[in-house]
């Protein structure tokens, strides 16, 4: 069966107490080079919490970790384009709140600061409330997680092994993964190992993907059992973990012949967050998986 999902933002990374705004649009526009100054995760938040609204818009895909980032910092997005959106992308967000913040900023847009009337910033202050705790309900990644395991039936899950083909950087991958070792701690095992999510002394997360914002130096060490990489194929026949997760199956698929030998076809479950979606899923969900797609 196939089911859409989205990216999704750690719950540590959504603002507590919004900020006064000192700027209506944001200086930060997607695909303008020159507007990319911020080299630190907290300089990049701060410019969304001090702005009103943050151009938003499609990229390479539709789902953007961008979409996430202004909603988590309590700023409203302006999303370019958004009526175009097919209607399976994307399913998770409130379209709906989106479409609002773009007929409030048409109030704004003409306006300086100053101008703001009373009325106009209690509009704002509602929407922007609504924005957060539809955030906090539905968006983050341990929300994502428990998704997947609603969707797929897999609600009493206990012990996941989560497969990757790589270790780079997959936004759906690793904010997914952060999702499940949210819900399970360690009893989510990963392996290979991704690094990149686990806090360390030796890696330099600013050389990453995107400067590693949002995604990396999230989970201690001990978040990673690494007892459990002991006998893994053993512990894949035997039927040690409940479900296996693929976390991006276009990047390579460990285990899987293996895998299909020990579990049914639904305990097995794929991820694809890729921007473009060229793969033929049906010969998997032919089988019986479960699979997930960002870009449908």
């Amino acid at each position: 069966m196939i089911h859409p999902i989205s990216f999704s933002i750690p719950a540590e990374k959504i603002i507590t107490t919004p900020v006064v705004k000192t700027k209506i649009m944001s200086d930060l526009i997607p695909g303008d080079r020159k507007t990319y100054v911020y080299n630190t995760e907290t300089e990049y938040y701060d410019e969304y919490r001090r702005s009103y609204f943050a151009v938003t818009t499609k990229k390479a895909g539709w789902d953007c970790l961008r979409h996430y980032e202004i909603l988590a910092n309590g700023c409203i997005p302006y999303f370019v384009g958004i009526q175009h959106c097919p209607v399976f992308t994307m399913y998770l967000l409130p379209r709906d709140l989106f479409l609002r913040g773009g007929l409030l900023y048409d109030k704004f847009k003409n306006k300086t600061i100053d101008e703001l009337t009373p009325e106009l910033i209690a509009e704002y202050n509602q929407l922007q409330k609504e924005l957060l705790e539809y955030t906090k309900a539905h968006l983050t990644t341990e929300k994502m997680a428990t998704y997947i395991l609603n969707k797929s039936n897999h609600q009493n899950a206990s012990k996941i092994l989560y497969l990757s083909g790589i270790i780079e950087p997959d936004y759906l991958r690793c904010v997914t993964l952060h999702g499940f070792k949210q819900l399970l701690g360690n009893s989510c095992h990963d392996f290979p190992k991704i690094p990149h999510i686990y806090k360390s002394d030796t890696i330099d997360y600013s050389k990453l993907y995107g400067k590693g914002m949002s995604y990396t130096n999230l989970l201690d060490q001990g978040m990673h059992d690494v007892t459990l990489n002991n006998e893994l194929e053993a512990k894949i026949k035997s039927k040690f973990f409940d479900i296996i997760i693929y976390g991006s199956y276009h990047r390579g698929m460990p285990f899987y012949e293996l895998a299909c030998e020990t579990y049914k076809p639904n305990e097995i479950i794929l991820l694809c967050g890729d921007d473009i979606h060229r793969c033929t899923f049906s010969k998997f969900t032919d089988k019986g998986h479960h699979v997930f797609v960002r870009e449908i």
